[in-house]
């Protein structure tokens, strides 16, 4: 028997056409995926994708298909589905190491990478550092120093997108035309890690996300604006392909109730009728 975690995400940090390509650096965060992978037969609630990612670690290592007939998975994890938080990016990629350490084997982060894109989309959460990567050819461009410390007032939707439905609309027009932007706020993050600036951080998520409006607009986003505003918070993450967003913040320095009053006193709370103080984290699969 082995197992292993990997976190959630809030959104991303930045997404949108950087270097050529569609690229993304996500915003990991203290919840996670649990899998363990046993010998055993199939369990009736096993999910599609994390058998073949099994399927496939056994393959790389060269092991007989059979094999994986007789390996269990179990999962547990309260990540929400379909709302943007690379909650199947954590299952699959804990599924993939965790059958991994059943076998005895490693896999290097590059290889999950790669592995894990031949799913579905993947998203950088399985990166130990912050990573820009393209999450549709698993090409890793660069690494970052740690982020800075930072928490999250996560605003949770009811609202569902499936990431290969927002992978199938024709953007390349859109992402290429925020280009600019998004240049900027890949070189604000790098400068925020660097210096451990969790301004210019909020600046870079902030710049990504008002980009993202014309791709997949989040509803009262100007009010949200607002909050960063009046409340002096740091910036805003958004789900670029999904609906849950971040108000990035500092609980020991900003008014949690305070926002938390106004947010459930307004129209937002209709939007976000669910709202979870998070850690960002760091990535990696543990």
């Amino acid at each position: 028997m082995a197992e292993a975690r990997c976190p959630a995400s809030c959104g991303e940090f930045i997404q949108g056409w950087i270097g050529g390509s569609e690229k993304l650096v996500s915003c990991p965060i203290d919840w996670f995926s649990t899998v363990e992978v046993r010998d055993g037969a199939k369990l009736p609630t096993e999910r599609l994708r994390m058998r073949q990612i099994l399927e496939r670690v056994v393959a790389y290592f060269g092991y007989p298909a059979a094999l994986a007939n007789n390996l269990s998975i179990a999962l547990e994890s309260t990540v929400p589905v379909g709302k943007g938080m690379a909650s199947s990016t954590a299952d699959i990629a804990a599924t993939a190491v965790a059958t991994a350490r059943h076998l005895d084997e490693i896999l290097d982060e590059a290889t999950l990478a790669a592995l894990c894109v031949q799913i579905e989309p993947t998203d950088s959460t399985l990166f130990r550092r912050l990573t820009l990567f393209d999450h549709l050819h698993a090409q890793t461009i660069a690494s970052c120093e740690p982020a800075p410390a930072l928490e999250l007032l996560l605003l949770e939707s009811n609202a569902t997108l499936l990431t290969e439905d927002y992978h199938r609309q024709k953007r390349e027009a859109a992402l290429m035309s925020h280009a600019d932007e998004l240049d900027r706020a890949w070189h604000l993050l790098q400068r925020s890690c660097l210096q451990q600036n969790t301004r210019l951080l909020g600046m870079a998520a902030t710049l990504s996300a008002v980009a993202s409006q014309e791709l997949l607009a989040k509803p009262m986003f100007t009010q949200l604006l607002g909050l960063i505003e009046e409340f002096d918070l740091y910036g805003l993450t958004v789900a670029h392909s999904g609906s849950v967003v971040g108000l990035m913040l500092d609980s020991s320095k900003h008014d949690c109730q305070k926002i938390l009053w106004q947010i459930k006193h307004s129209a937002m709370s209709a939007c976000y009728p669910r709202q979870y103080l998070v850690k960002a984290v760091k990535g990696g699969v543990r």
